[in-house]
């Protein structure tokens, strides 16, 4: 198999593919620069979006608040009160289709649905922490304005508006009483939020979010005079800083990762997460094998199912991956070739997946050295992480832990820590609610 694995390697290096022929020095210090720009209000590939929420408030106990969650297929409302303890509880749970997913919907109805939504949970407060997991820019007051929606979401009306504001009209005009306060967070800010919470008295040097799933994105506490672009700061206090980090613009991308990007919907946006996470990492996988079949890498018969094969996902590369000799549709496929296909083709995804976990760690590096903490092995960063890509996909998690301590832990003397919270998104947004 050594000859198998001497081709595979061949054909990524030939396509720029190749995990080894990445630096991780060298990206840190490019994503770096591109923090440090973005926090400037300089040209950024980085937004770096201030949230306008300090982390490590006093939870108050017994308060109720509503949390709303928007960010996927899905839109789910709650209310949420933290017990003597600390401990959240979760009751009134609902959980309904995104609205304006199955058909556009204007400003009107999209925030009218949202109310209908909140039927069973619109008494519980006059605070509403609102889990809106779309680019938006967020405001001193902690309303957001949504830059565009993404995730398939039709609802152009809602671009440019506030949500927070939007939310408490629509309320109003279905005649509910009180005055609501509405505070706009993303998963991301809300995951690192949970995860400062679940930490209890563990001390840790600073807190990290990390989001892997669909998309991804990264966040961060930093201190505001670091945020040089937003006027009239406290520079003795600090706040999370959503990076957007999906959207890095000068990650080292191969052959494969170009056609990819010409073949979404938004060529040229978002190309960092389009190298690794679970919404796009499927059709990356197909395409370099599909490539890998037209350099003879693969038998004749192979690449002809490959080429007929149109919509693989990520969750057919970990079957594939977990079970090669298995009835998923990847490994039914290699069935028809020889065991050499087989070996051809774990070796080229399991590249993909090393390269994947390399960027994502250079990544979280590049962060984690940013807030100048962590060189105390016994308080380390907080990395609190959600998604199933991080947490399913085989060997990626582990892949990533590794690169993470030979770089970030062994050659700059900075620690870490994996936290997962459970119900991260509603534990955050409902901690923002409750202290903002």
């Amino acid at each position: 198999m050594k000859e198998i694995r001497d081709k595979v390697r061949h054909f990524l290096k030939d396509n720029g593919m190749y995990h080894e022929d990445i630096v991780m020095e060298k990206f840190c210090d490019v994503f770096t620069e591109e923090m440090h720009s973005g926090l400037a209000g300089e040209d950024s590939s980085l937004a770096m979006i201030p949230t306008y929420i300090e982390a490590g408030r006093d939870i108050p106990a017994g308060e109720r608040v509503i949390v709303l969650d928007a960010g996927g297929t899905n839109f789910r409302a709650a209310a949420v009160h933290f017990d003597r303890l600390g401990k959240p509880v979760i009751d009134n749970f609902v959980q309904k289709l995104m609205p304006g997913l199955d058909k556009e919907a204007c400003k009107e109805e999209f925030f009218a649905t949202i109310v209908e939504y909140m039927a069973g949970v619109m008494d519980a407060s006059d605070s509403i922490g609102f889990c809106f997991s779309y680019p938006t820019e967020i405001l001193p007051n902690r309303d957001g304005r949504l830059i565009r929606f993404c995730k398939e979401v039709k609802a152009k009306e809602v671009e440019g508006e506030l949500i927070g504001q939007n939310l408490i009209t629509a309320i109003k005009a279905a005649g509910h009483k009180g005055d609501k306060h509405v505070t706009i967070l993303n998963d991301t800010v809300a995951t690192l939020l949970a995860g400062m919470s679940a930490s209890g008295k563990r001390d840790f040097a600073s807190y990290v979010g990390f989001i892997l799933g669909t998309g991804s994105n990264c966040c961060y506490v930093e201190s505001n005079r670091k945020i040089t672009k937003t006027p009239d700061l406290d520079p003795s206090k600090e706040q999370i800083i959503n990076v957007e980090s999906g959207s890095f613009g000068k990650a080292p991308r191969g052959a494969i990762d170009l056609q990819l990007d010409e073949s979404t919907l938004d060529p040229g946006k978002y190309t960092f997460e389009k190298m690794f996470s679970g919404g796009y990492l499927g059709s990356l996988c197909l395409k370099a094998l599909e490539q890998a079949s037209k350099q003879g890498l693969l038998s004749e018969i192979v690449g002809e199912q490959l080429l007929a094969y149109k919509d693989m996902q990520t969750k057919d590369v970990n079957s594939f991956m977990r079970y090669p000799q298995g009835n998923n549709p990847l490994a039914v496929i290699c069935a028809k070739g020889t065991e050499q296909d087989r070996a051809a083709v774990w070796y080229l995804l399991d590249g993909l997946i090393e390269r994947a976990a390399l960027v994502v760690a250079a990544m979280l590096s590049s962060v984690v050295l940013e807030t100048g903490k962590s060189m105390d092995q016994s308080e380390p960063v907080c990395i609190t992480a959600e998604g199933t890509t991080f947490y399913e996909l085989k060997s990626l998690k582990e892949k990533i832990e590794g690169y993470l301590r030979s770089f970030l832990q062994d050659k700059h003397g900075r620690f870490f820590e994996f936290v997962h919270v459970k119900d991260a998104t509603l534990i955050g947004a409902a901690i923002a609610g409750l202290t903002n």
